[in-house]
């Protein structure tokens, strides 16, 4: 699904394209939507810059025993662990 912007809309709110798939991609984070590699991914941000916006904006981040176990699941498929 592919969501439309209007030029007129990124005008009047004086944002980028980008600035405006960040600000989505917090909302939806904030509002536990989407997690956080999803939220990174929509605003097209590396995981780590996003942590850095929602920690400039204190926002906190959601990390719980699933994310956890998810992290060392794909860090032992690697072999980094």
């Amino acid at each position: 699904m592919s969501v439309i912007v209007p030029d007129e809309v990124l005008t009047a709110t004086r944002m980028t394209e980008a600035e405006m798939r960040q600000e989505i991609a917090v909302m939806l984070f904030q509002k536990e939507k989407l997690t956080l590699a999803q939220a990174s991914r929509f605003a097209g941000m590396h995981r780590v810059a996003f942590q850095h916006l929602l920690a400039s904006r204190q926002i906190p981040v959601h990390y719980g025993v699933e994310d956890f176990d998810r992290d060392l699941k794909n860090l032992r498929e690697i072999g980094r662990l």
